[in-house]
């Protein structure tokens, strides 16, 4: 009977799953900080700082013209 019940245990499918939210949600993390970092990377060198540096003056410009 005891054999049994490890049986059933086993097979419920939710037991079986629980680490694989955690994996999920360690593997979109990561890919998070990987997007995080290639945005830095690219913000702060070459085109993406004029860029960066652009779209901000413009921003400003605009708020102060409706000011």
């Amino acid at each position: 009977m005891e054999e049994n019940m490890l049986t059933t245990r086993d097979a419920d499918p939710h037991r079986r799953d629980r680490g694989q939210a955690t994996t999920e949600y360690a593997l979109v993390l990561l890919a998070a900080a990987l997007v995080g970092l290639l945005v830095v990377g690219w913000a702060t060198s070459g085109g993406g700082a004029a860029a960066v540096g652009k779209l901000f003056e413009r921003v400003i410009d605009s708020v102060i013209d409706k000011v």
